[in-house]
């Protein structure tokens, strides 16, 4: 099947987002493929805590911009020695769904570059053992989206200084640092190339030799600006109100991490939001939105998560880990 190539035309944090979620619901047939940069930004996970997430006084002082993704994962700082890539395409059998299937295309294209790439933990792929790449993905109605970064030659300094790391995600671990855990490719190359010519080579290969130039109509492009200014560019999507909560857990999976916060009154929830960096592929607002009114109590609660694909809004982390979370006590 030919695959069609898009670039966004921008290097706009909130354009390029805008861009990929209106090819995502709105290009419903075929397949997509698209190589992005963004300036200079954090872009945080879907079901993450910004505030917790970033250094705030390194991000002001450096003018980084931030902004929040639709895929679950944890934050990533991106400038333009970093080139984002994107596949669109149907999801398929959904049960069925492995980040596999689009992990390695991208493992063989570095590996045709003579380096020693691997796929590795939830969603991480390395090379000479350093992340090169975080990737995620999204499902929406057979649409299936997958995303991830591709650090070829990025500052690691701003990555370290910008980023405020939960310091539970190394634990028994041996990286204490984010700079520590992340590699550039263009070090490893043997034969060095600038980042024009690697992103020519990655799209030549990614698309697998069926490859069809593609762009978005006017009308379609102004739409992505209107997505870009009501949702990109608010306050209320990159941050969100985070009002005081009754009752605070947070714990760390093999999943990833959740953190939980909810607001009881005589008894029931009304209030409920999950934080984490866990590998979601659909919003979570369905669950909070059906568990808002509900007893607080763990079989109440039980009975509610049971009604929904908890793997698709939760990644790894399983039902038993997410009760453990709400109802624990230290």
């Amino acid at each position: 099947m030919s695959v069609t190539y898009l670039e966004t035309g921008s290097q706009n944090p909130y354009y390029n987002l805008a861009f990929e979620e209106f090819v995502l619901t709105h290009r419903l047939d075929g397949e997509y493929l698209l190589l992005w940069q963004n300036d200079n930004t954090i872009v945080v996970g879907q079901n993450q805590n910004t505030e917790a997430e970033i250094n705030r006084e390194f991000v002001e002082a450096h003018h980084i911009n931030v902004v929040r993704r639709t895929t679950g994962g944890g934050a990533v700082y991106h400038d333009l020695g970093n080139l984002n890539y994107s596949f669109i395409t149907g999801a398929g059998d959904a049960d069925r769904l492995t980040m596999e299937r689009f992990t390695r295309p991208v493992v063989e294209a570095l590996r045709g570059l003579g380096l020693q790439a691997e796929a590795s933990g939830r969603n991480d792929i390395l090379v000479d053992g350093k992340k090169v790449s975080g990737t995620a993905q999204r499902l929406v109605k057979g649409r299936i989206l997958y995303h991830g970064t591709m650090l070829f030659d990025a500052d690691s300094s701003m990555v370290a200084g910008a980023l405020q790391v939960d310091p539970s995600k190394f634990q028994s671990k041996s990286a204490k640092s984010v700079r520590s855990r992340i590699g550039n490719i263009r070090p490893a190359l043997a034969r060095d190339m600038e980042l024009g010519e690697f992103w020519e080579y990655l799209k030549n290969t990614l698309a697998g030799g069926g490859m069809t130039a593609g762009s978005l109509t006017a009308e379609e492009l102004s739409a992505v600006e209107e997505l870009k200014r009501t949702k990109y560019d608010t306050w209320e999507w990159n941050y969100g109100r985070s009002p005081q909560y009754d009752l605070i857990n947070k714990r760390r999976f093999e999943g990833g991490g959740l953190e939980v916060r909810v607001q009881v009154k005589e008894g029931r929830i009304t209030g409920i939001v999950f934080y984490g960096d866990f590998l979601a592929v659909a919003p979570l607002d369905g669950l909070t939105a059906a568990l808002e009114g509900c007893a607080f109590r763990r079989e109440a609660v039980e009975e509610v998560l049971d009604r929904f694909s908890l793997g698709e809004l939760f990644g790894g982390i399983a039902k038993e880990e997410i009760l453990e979370t709400m109802f624990y006590v230290s």
